[in-house]
């Protein structure tokens, strides 16, 4: 097998003799149609993927210009490989890798904004897409409105022609852009946001009113520009030092900037492009009006099942994915979770089968050779489980039900992320990253129990402010933390279960 420090660069020169995913994007850099901001792994493994078997079925002027948020890693890589990098797909079939080559040019955006302003500005882009989490949309958990509280936003709208925030560039962009001749445009999103186009919509419209921007550049987004939702799903682990030995293994080069995922791969998208799209639909993608109902799926089904298996899985050490839904305590608290308190919250889409998809979400869930961390999972929850646990939870409590397995991700999420006074939730918890953890650790400091902790934060708005007065709820996550920190994980696990399944079965 090839070694990946003696394998010769993945480079253009050598892109004849490897085996190409769908096909390559005009080489021309003026004539790439798609700028994209969030230039990770899973902008890679999953657009970019559908954009090359999209081209393979129809060409067209569809050369990706990505940027990375802050991160040089990635774009020092692609540069050297002239734009090229690998996918490494792991499946029960087996495992392949083939060579992406459809970015045309990359940048950071924080080192240049200004590169970001132009780029949107020229007449010649005429979609942007979007990874940027959950957080760069800056929408407030409290008000649903944008988050003005937040000083990075602030500083924008103070100088809006200096952005630093997504949604600060995307107002200074679209700005150029009227200025420029207003030519149609497409912003789409591709997070795990809900109604994530109308969101990205409302937050620039809101930042560009706070800012002053002219009754011309407004009109100009209202008409002109299209915000289309969309909903993603694809399960991108991190990269591993070992990736890069896979892909030599596979391919004979040494590729820098690999990613490794599923075979699974979804995206469905809502058909509004004024300027025109590549045929995604040709490339494996959905295009549908029914997006807000695949999301809602995305979002129960497996996004907010998948945090509580992160996060009861590094609370009993557990690193991966896989070797936590593996305890059968974690995987019936899960299902239990699925099918008695989120699907029956979840209008579906026409023809959806909706079995088949939580059959083939237990086979992902179960992929070792994927080895999803836990740790990557469980990040950021104060970004992602306010898109995942109220709406839900308040279906059932306003039912007359009390959703105690969505208490008990929150409570879990508590216990890994801001965990109550002498509790150590262990390594695979304390590796969780989050944004908002300093401020939620202040807001718990002078708590002096569990349920005392788990009350502070809850009341504090961190989910939303309609669950923060569901004092019942309040009070059983509570009280399911202070399980969690006295009994542990399991314990907590089949407490919630016996309760889920007495208010919901019976």
């Amino acid at each position: 097998m090839p070694d990946a420090d003696i394998s010769p660069a993945l480079s253009r020169s050598r892109l004849g003799g490897l085996p190409l995913l769908g096909a390559s994007a005009p080489q021309d850099p003026a004539r790439a149609g798609i700028i994209h901001l969030g230039l990770g792994a899973f902008h890679r493994a999953h657009a970019a993927v559908h954009t090359a078997r999209a081209l393979a079925a129809e060409e067209g002027d569809w050369g990706i210009i990505g940027f990375a948020n802050r991160s040089r890693s990635v774009v020092d890589a692609m540069s050297r490989q002239d734009g090229l990098y690998s996918v490494l797909e792991l499946s029960e079939s087996g495992t392949r890798a083939d060579v992406v080559d459809v970015h045309r040019g990359v940048g950071v955006m924080t080192e240049d904004p200004g590169a970001v302003v132009r780029e949107i500005a020229d007449a010649h882009r005429r979609i942007l897409t979007l990874t940027v989490s959950e957080g760069g949309y800056y929408v407030s958990p409290r008000s649903g409105h944008l988050d003005v509280d937040s000083p990075l936003l602030r500083s924008d709208l103070a100088d809006p022609s200096a952005p630093r925030t997504v949604i600060g560039l995307l107002g200074a962009g679209l700005t150029a852009r009227a200025a420029a001749g207003g030519e149609p445009f497409t912003v789409l999103p591709c997070d795990n946001v809900a109604s994530a186009g109308q969101t990205a919509r409302r937050m620039v419209t809101e930042f560009l009113e706070h800012s002053g921007a002219s009754a011309d550049v407004l009109e100009y987004v209202r008409t002109g520009v299209s915000f289309p939702d969309a909903m993603v799903d694809r399960i991108v682990p991190a990269t591993s030092p070992g990736t890069t030995e896979q892909v030599a293994g596979l391919l004979g080069v040494r590729d820098d900037a690999p990613v490794r995922t599923e075979q699974f791969s979804m995206w469905v998208i809502e058909d509004d492009f004024p300027a025109g799209r590549p045929a995604w639909e040709r490339g494996g993608a959905i295009l549908s009006d029914e997006v807000e109902k695949y999301e809602q799926v995305k979002l129960r089904i497996l996004n907010g099942p998948h945090s509580l298996i992160a996060y009861l899985g590094a609370l009993d050490g557990r690193t991966t994915i896989p070797e936590s839904f593996a305890e059968d305590w974690v995987a019936e608290a899960t299902l239990a979770l699925i099918h008695d308190e989120n699907l029956p919250t979840i209008e579906l889409p026409s023809g959806f089968d909706v079995g088949g998809y939580i059959e083939d979400l237990t086979h992902r869930w179960r992929n070792h050779d994927l080895g999803h961390r836990t740790r990557q999972v469980g990040s950021d929850g104060s970004m992602r489980l306010p898109q995942r646990i109220p709406v839900p939870a308040l279906a059932h409590l306003r039912a007359g039900r009390m959703p105690a397995l969505l208490a008990l991700t929150v409570a879990a999420w508590f216990a890994c992320v801001v965990p109550p006074r002498g509790f150590e939730p262990g390594e695979q918890a304390r590796a969780m990253t989050d944004p908002d953890q300093s401020r939620l650790q202040e807001i718990a400091a002078g708590t002096a129990t569990p349920a005392e902790h788990a009350r502070a934060l809850l009341e504090s708005g961190c989910l939303s402010a309609e669950l923060a007065e569901e004092s019942g709820f309040v009070d059983l996550v509570g009280a399911l933390l202070t399980t969690l920190v006295t009994s542990g994980p399991r314990a907590a696990a089949a407490e919630a279960l016996t309760l889920s399944l007495k208010e919901n079965r019976s």
